[in-house]
């Protein structure tokens, strides 16, 4: 039995044999000081200027990284460029067999020879800042006159096969001058120009009304600085941060552009003991961001601009999601059986949303998933409160079998007992069981009992409609499927049941003619739920009933091969909102419908709630 020995906890940094089997290629991020050679006016640590960290303490946090698997580390600040030893640090990251980069305002990255000799150190990164096409502007925003040194580095790094982003703060200083800066930058086909909205903290935060342009005339400036680069024939890759993707123009959203999308698992500032998961609580989605199809990769608003201009200028989209995302294999850790767990004493730097362990025999899989389908908050839902945690056992690009390509992971019984199970990722194993067949029968017997007039809304590939078929006598039943390929192949396996190819939102429902409702497994993909219940509630004769099923959102635990043939598949959205039986019943009571009975996804079984609704025998006068 493997066992958790809390005296064995060790301090941040303690030295422990070498378990990684196979690295993981993310980045870590070390803030080694906030003094900096710019004064800007959106500057995050304008109060923690004085502050700088040791040499030593630096040190430690390269080794610290290289221990975590990570495989390269970014120091940033402040400004980086400004310590001493910072060929030293890049020196001592190439020794641990890691890549170099830096976050940086660029000016001393103006000096060929400083940029040859961080090179002989593996440098491979540069996140570099310039805010305006002119010295007027650049230099107005950081209060110092560097344009030349700035704009001089972007020559110096260019061409040296770097990841290399320029990136762009908009405030109201610059909102209306976009376009120079792409002009200046036009022939550089080897960096990413990004456009940040500028984040109320700090300096910012404290000026707010002077720096913060509103995020609507920001969206809208970013928007054409992108065409108007595409119209000219600009050569930069461009990118966007802090601007909810609702107002940016449609395929803006794959351009996003963050920490996590640049690779970052960790960072440390510079009085923390240990490295913690990259995270992005600074932004909010807000209610009117519920159903909008964006909302799971969109960062939302930042919270102070929320507090201050509510989130009025926000333009929700409607359109399909997705209801799944997957936890991808990184590396491999040692667990002998009797030993204490190999990451308890350590469980700050894993994310508890987007990490988890996996125990298969002696040794502990470390797995993440990097989706922008969906955002940590929804992420730590399917995680911890539903417990939607699957094991995908086939080989297939798409999973169309739960029962047979799915195994349930639960937490093992060491982590139950754990002093630091709370901030930890946990370990997982696969449960006995099917908990999709018992989830089956659940449904077959709720439809036992049907008889007379029955709509079912959705009946796709008609997974029920052998139990219904048993009861063709007793009932007049109508299928309704937007789908013409599938509504023909049902209606073909099934001569005795009515079936209209059309949206139940183009059906005509007559008043008071049906006896059952069926919505199984394809509420989710309504576009307008509470539009539809409305017509179907009318439909309905008093005492009619309503049986509505669904799924909320699952993960699928996966390689790397499977999660590449998945994202290679031509698997479509098809679900407009992932929602919990909660979701659909405060819909339905609004309707007019009255709950039977309401069964939520709970831990330990599947992911598939069921509503069951009727209308009253009386009407209210």
């Amino acid at each position: 039995m493997r066992v958790h020995d809390g005296s064995q906890q060790k301090p941040p940094f303690a030295t422990t044999p070498a378990r990684t089997v196979k690295p993981c290629n993310v980045k870590a991020l070390i803030k080694v000081g906030y003094g900096c050679n710019n004064h800007c006016s959106f500057c995050h640590t304008a109060e923690l200027r004085h502050i700088e960290d040791t040499v030593e303490n630096v040190h430690r946090k390269i080794e610290r990284a290289s221990q975590l698997g990570h495989t390269m580390v970014v120091l940033s600040g402040g400004e980086p460029t400004m310590r001493p030893r910072l060929v030293t640090w890049a020196q001592h990251s190439a020794l641990r067999g890691m890549d170099f980069g830096l976050v940086t305002n660029g000016r001393m990255l103006s000096y060929p020879a400083l940029v040859d000799r961080l090179a002989k150190y593996r440098l491979a990164y540069v996140y570099m800042s310039l805010h305006g096409g002119t010295a007027k502007i650049h230099n107005a925003m950081v209060r110092a006159p560097c344009f030349e040194e700035t704009f001089g580095a972007v020559g110096v790094l260019s061409g040296r096969g770097l990841d290399l982003t320029v990136n762009c703060v908009v405030t109201r200083t610059n909102v209306e001058h976009l376009n120079a800066l792409v002009d200046l930058l036009a022939g550089y086909d080897d960096l990413t120009l990004k456009f940040s909205m500028a984040q109320p903290k700090g300096a910012a935060g404290h000026r707010f009304d002077a720096v913060i342009a509103p995020v609507s005339q920001v969206a809208e400036r970013v928007n054409a600085a992108i065409a108007y680069g595409k119209s000219i024939g600009a050569a930069p890759r461009f990118a966007h941060d802090g601007i909810p993707f609702c107002l940016l123009d449609d395929g803006h959203e794959h351009i996003y552009d963050d920490l996590k999308t640049h690779g970052f698992a960790t960072m440390i500032e510079v009085d923390e003991p240990d490295f913690f998961p990259v995270d992005d609580v600074a932004k909010v989605h807000t209610e009117a961001c519920f159903g909008c199809s964006l909302r799971g990769a969109c960062p939302g608003l930042y919270r102070p601009y929320f507090d201050q201009h509510s989130d009025a200028e926000l333009k929700p989209r409607r359109g399909p999601r997705s209801n799944a995302f997957h936890y991808v294999h990184e590396r491999d850790v040692a667990w002998p059986e009797g030993a204490p767990c190999p990451v308890a004493f350590s469980v700050s730097p894993y994310d508890r949303g987007r990490q988890l362990f996996v125990l298969e025999g002696e040794r502990m899989g470390v797995y993440r998933t990097h989706t922008r389908d969906f955002s940590d908050e929804e992420i730590g839902q399917v995680k911890w409160a539903a417990a939607q945690l699957y094991l995908d056992a086939s080989d297939k690009p798409a999973v169309d079998d739960f029962s047979a390509d799915l195994q349930l992971l639960r937490q093992t019984e060491v982590c139950t007992a754990c002093p630091v199970a709370a901030g930890c990722a946990r370990c997982f194993e696969a449960a006995p069981g099917d908990v999709f067949g018992q989830a089956e029968r659940q449904v077959l017997g709720l439809l036992e009992g049907l008889e007379g007039d029955v709509l079912d809304v959705g009946c796709g590939e008609g997974r029920v409609t052998e139990v219904l078929a048993a009861r063709k006598q007793q009932m007049r039943y109508t299928a309704v499927e937007p789908d013409a390929e599938r509504a023909a192949a049902f209606q073909a396996a099934h001569p005795w049941a009515t079936v209209d190819a059309r949206r139940i939102e183009d059906v005509a429902v007559e008043p008071q003619s049906l006896d059952h409702v069926l919505i199984l497994r394809s509420w989710n993909h309504l576009e307008r739920p509470a539009d539809v219940l409305s017509k179907l509630m009318a439909g309905l004769r008093p005492g009619g009933r309503m049986l509505i099923v669904d799924n909320v959102a699952f993960a699928l635990v996966r390689t790397p091969a499977q999660a590449d043939r998945a994202e290679g598949s031509d698997a479509a959205f098809e679900h407009f909102r992932n929602d919990t039986v909660a979701d659909a019943r405060a819909v339905a009571e609004t309707a007019g419908l009255v709950t039977v009975e309401s069964t939520p996804v709970m831990p330990g079984g599947s992911n598939q709630w069921v509503l069951q609704l009727r209308r009253p025998a009386l009407e209210s006068v």
